[in-house]
């Protein structure tokens, strides 16, 4: 007994660490655990999560935005839009597409149900951004999770427990109450200010070796070394043939 007991002991210290190691985020309309390290600012009417560490907060960020509930605001709506590619205004002109990486699906996640769905370069050139956008009563909620692509594997775990802690709390009377935060009108569309609330510095993580170049120029060489190859296949039995036929 005495020795099962400290066979145990492991398991239980690993399991005070890891709840030692988050942090509950809770505002006038949900609650959430995040890693210790990270916090929570109020812009303008977006909340920005992100790293404490100055190096680590360009690698992925955490934002939400509500709104009160308009004609617009319905799950059809918000799946047929998450399951089309999103415009992103590039920052040396111009604009590209997205690239739906997961299509939206229905999660509940703590008795809420939630339209969850992935997608590449959407909000920031490089970064992979998954939205989650819930109603409940006459609150709409989004939730985006971006990373850069370089960093996904990093954050992918405690972004997965983010995504598990979600809870909405909000009252039914939220929206007569604006000193619990700040919500916005039934007019605009939900998330329509998530991009510009991107951190400007965010992108630095770009200018310092981004992923997306480097991973670009490895699939151009990976073509260039496959393309040779099979040239060289190519040749190789169009010589044989010849040699058959000369001495069959």
């Amino acid at each position: 007994m005495r020795s099962y007991t400290f066979r145990l002991l492991p398991l239980v210290f690993l399991l005070i660490g890891s709840m030692s190691e988050a942090r509950t985020f809770k505002n006038a309309y949900i609650s959430f655990e995040m890693l210790d390290t990270w916090k929570c600012k109020l812009e303008q009417t977006e909340w920005v999560c992100r790293a404490e560490d100055p190096q680590e907060s360009k690698e992925a960020v955490i934002i939400l935005t509500a709104k009160e509930k308009g004609p617009t605001d319905n799950f059809p709506i918000y799946m047929d839009h998450m399951s089309k590619p999103m415009t992103l205004n590039l920052r040396t002109g111009g604009t590209a597409q997205s690239t739906v990486t997961m299509p939206p699906r229905e999660e509940v996640i703590n008795d809420q149900k939630w339209l969850d769905g992935l997608h590449a370069n959407s909000e920031v050139q490089n970064y992979f951004t998954r939205y989650l956008a819930t109603i409940k009563d006459q609150i709409a909620i989004l939730v985006t999770f971006s990373v850069h692509n370089k960093y996904y594997a990093k954050h992918r775990a405690h972004f997965m427990d983010t995504v598990r802690s979600l809870r909405v709390i909000a009252t039914k009377d939220l929206l007569s109450r604006p000193d619990l935060g700040p919500i916005r009108g039934s007019g605009e569309v939900l998330g329509a200010g998530i991009g510009q609330a991107m951190p400007g510095d965010l992108l630095a993580a770009d200018d310092e070796g981004g992923a997306g170049e480097e991973k670009k120029g490895l699939l151009q060489n990976e073509m260039v070394l496959g393309g040779g190859l099979l040239l060289l296949v190519v040749l190789a039995y169009v010589g044989i043939k010849m040699y058959q036929k000369r001495n069959g």
